[in-house]
């Protein structure tokens, strides 16, 4: 009877064996004499399992019995189910001469061909029979065997098995190719991945037929190997105009459960060259080590607001159509934010299908995890490095109740009240913030607070954005001076200001005055003059670039990865495009480039 490994070091050798396509593996292991197999899913919060096991003659059966039940009414369903089966397999075409007459017998009925009798049902644990009256939930045990007539199964119960696997709908040479997977009972690194590209058969005209009676898509796929055994694959320029197929069997470090394969919906397409990211890669070849931090912020354009006829019209009616379609651009995101090999990533304007679809399984294959808190239609996504980092706590707000609940805010509320238009402008706003408290895997004393946010866009709430970021930096101290004393702060995020505004000058400064232009921002009627302080000491770790924002109609710094200078120093900020790159299709986005933002990246050092 097949044994299955019990060491990790062991699964790079079973691969060929394991991976074999199901149907191929099935008749290997009957011509050797292998068992069946019977697949028991028992969890012990449900109140039913759940049994699947192919009989004879070749159907499949999926069973739903209650955990609480006795195993002999379950064995006598399965006795039914395999009547059932057999007899379908052997009744004969509906004709007028075996119709059953007005007493219920075939008109040509014989002595010979009385009913089958139901198959003997048995399960027996350690080769002896279970007894009847024992509970499934205990009866169903991992290799116990199943016999039904002559045919036995081995039971394996609660065996790895994706519960969700797809793969990309748009694929293209050069991009990395990231499957989404969930998987019970097992994970991503004990599984095994071997992918496929299509061999298409020439095309060549049968005999007597003319050319447009033949369809070379009526053919038959056939597959040959690409040599990859690894979760992501990243095509190359040979595979363009083909599809791929991805054969994956899911494990758990000790065993492996059944096979699943996925073909591409659509052949792999032709990238578009040179990209805004490519030279930057070339400083982020590798991971950091453990003295580093390596961060970005990068506001990746919602699929909810670049998909509109505003967008495509007036925002970009630079940017090729197909560009703007999420498919297209989540390949060049995917590639770039893996490329950085980064430890922190905080992004903005991150739409919750783009989070759940694409990013976590893109940034989870090249080890990273993340956390996501939605604003409306988009929100925000915080990615740690799993090897460097786990998450210790969540501290998510939404300013405005955050500002009205929270006793913290008590004195910013008081002065905001005077000011009606204004606090019913602030109130009205649906901008959120990202805190979350990581804790460094090689040594439990360093903890780290990183905020990501997003504040109002318009132009002309410079007023609102300072009164949020107070909100925010509020928040962050009662966080890193309360909850954990002491940790120092990273603090990313688009804040739609540019140096010269009342905001960047809070944040860098420590203050505000009560005259500041910006309590006017949108003139009188809503002026509300008040100065402000705040606790921390902060810069901006990537400084003050000419533009992280580039569209037809506007170039700013609205970007900014702020870090408290008591506790991190910046040891190398990647540099950013060139103007050249950025404006070789006008302005972004671009076909070489997915967002109108430019990612921040930088290497930052404890200190």
């Amino acid at each position: 009877m097949w044994r299955f490994p019990t060491a990790h070091a062991v699964l790079r050798g079973v691969r060929t064996a394991v991976e074999r396509c199901s149907r191929a593996q099935t008749v290997t292991e009957k011509a050797a004499g292998a068992m069946e197999r019977a697949v028991v899913r028992c969890v012990p919060s449900e109140p039913k399992l759940s049994l699947s096991f192919a009989l004879a003659d070749g159907s499949h059966k999926n069973m739903q019995r209650d955990q609480s039940e006795p195993l002999g009414r379950a064995l006598s369903r399965i006795a039914t189910n395999a009547l059932k089966g057999h007899a379908k397999s052997v009744a004969p075409k509906k004709s007028r001469k075996n119709r059953p007459n007005a007493s219920g017998s075939s008109a040509c009925a014989g002595p010979d061909s009385a009913a089958p009798s139901e198959p003997v049902v048995k399960l027996y644990y350690r080769e002896e029979a279970v007894a009847e009256d024992v509970l499934n939930m205990d009866a169903w045990q991992d290799g116990a065997v199943l016999q039904i007539g002559d045919v036995k199964y081995k039971v394996e119960r609660n065996p790895p098995a994706f519960t969700e696997l797809q793969l990309p709908r748009y694929i293209m040479a050069g991009f990395p190719v990231c499957p989404k997977l969930s998987l019970e009972f097992g994970d991503p690194a004990g599984s095994l991945f071997r992918w496929y590209r299509e061999v298409k058969p020439p095309a060549t005209e049968p005999e007597g037929e003319g050319p447009s009676s033949f369809s070379p898509s009526l053919a038959c796929s056939t597959w040959t190997e690409t040599g990859v055994n690894e979760r992501v694959y990243t095509p190359s320029n040979a595979d363009i105009g083909l599809r791929l197929k991805l054969h994956c069997t899911p494990g758990n470090g000790q065993r492996f459960g059944p096979s699943r394969e996925l073909e591409s919906v659509c052949p792999v397409e032709a990238g578009p060259g040179t990209c805004t990211f490519d030279h930057r890669h070339l400083y982020t070849k590798k991971v950091t080590d453990s003295s580093l931090i390596r961060t970005i912020s990068y506001n990746i354009l919602a699929d909810t607001y670049a998909q509109t006829e505003f967008s495509r019209t007036v925002l970009y009616p630079y940017c090729a159509p197909y560009a703007l379609e999420l498919d297209y651009r989540q390949n060049l995101i995917q590639k770039e934010l893996t490329g950085y090999n980064a430890d922190l990533i905080c992004l903005q304007e991150v739409d919750r299908a783009v989070f759940s679809d694409s990013l976590v399984p893109a940034l989870e294959a090249f080890g990273l995890e993340g956390v996501f808190r939605i604003k409306q239609h988009e929100g925000l996504a915080t990615f740690y490095r799993k090897s460097k980092f786990s998450l210790l706590s969540q501290h998510d707000i939404s300013f405005h109740e955050a500002l009205q609940s929270d006793p913290i805010h008590k004195e910013l509320l008081d002065k905001l009240v005077l000011y009606p238009p204004a606090q019913e402008r602030v109130f009205q706003r649906s901008s959120v913030l990202q805190v979350s408290v990581l804790q460094s895997t090689k040594d439990s004393s360093k903890k780290i607070c990183v905020a990501n946010t997003h504040l109002y866009w318009h132009p002309k709430g410079g007023y609102i954005r300072l009164i949020q970021m107070a909100v925010a930096l509020a928040h962050i101290r009662h966080i890193s001076c309360d909850l954990y004393p002491g940790i120092p702060v990273i603090f990313c995020g688009d804040f739609n200001s540019t140096p010269s505004t009342g905001m960047y000058h809070f944040v860098i400064n420590g203050s505000i005055p009560e005259d500041h232009e910006d309590w006017a921002s949108n003139g009188e009627e809503e002026r509300c003059n008040m100065s402000l302080t705040h606790f921390f000491k902060l810069k901006s770790a990537c400084g003050e670039p000419a533009y992280t924002n580039y569209v037809g109609g506007f170039h700013g710094c609205l970007d900014y990865i702020f870090i408290d200078l008591n506790a991190l120093e910046v040891e190398q900020v990647i540099p950013l495009p060139s103007h050249e790159e950025v404006t070789t299709h006008q302005a972004l986005p671009s076909v070489s480039h997915p967002s109108d933002h430019i990612a921040l990246v930088c290497d930052l050092k404890w200190k």
